[in-house]
């Protein structure tokens, strides 16, 4: 679990990402992103019932989602929100490591 500070919890903070934040696209993987005034990295997940219709399969996409940031958790200043698209069920953790990693490289956060 990441730590409290580099969590996004709020609606108010969500909906601003997705009004004022720079999207990238990747595969079945959505990173909206926009810098904050906190010093630290931010994230949030989204996963829809579009994308599994059960909650243990979206819980688990979460989960590996969380993983993948924590192994990567760098000094910066961004709120970031994941939104998966249908096909990220049938994704493995290296396959949702790969499309992930990337699209933190394309918005320069890693």
């Amino acid at each position: 679990m990441l730590p409290k500070k580099n969590r996004i919890r709020k609606k108010k903070e969500i909906e601003k990402i997705f009004k004022r934040g720079r999207t990238f696209k990747e595969a079945s993987l959505i990173l909206k992103t926009m810098r904050n005034d906190l010093g630290v990295n931010r994230f949030g997940f989204i996963v829809s019932q579009k994308v599994a219709k059960k909650a243990n399969i979206r819980n688990k996409i979460k989960r590996r989602l969380r993983e993948i940031i924590r192994l990567n958790l760098l000094k910066s200043d961004s709120d970031n929100l994941f939104v998966t698209l249908p096909g990220m069920e049938k994704n493995d953790f290296t396959e949702t490591k790969r499309i992930a990693e990337k699209l933190l490289n394309k918005a320069n956060i890693k």
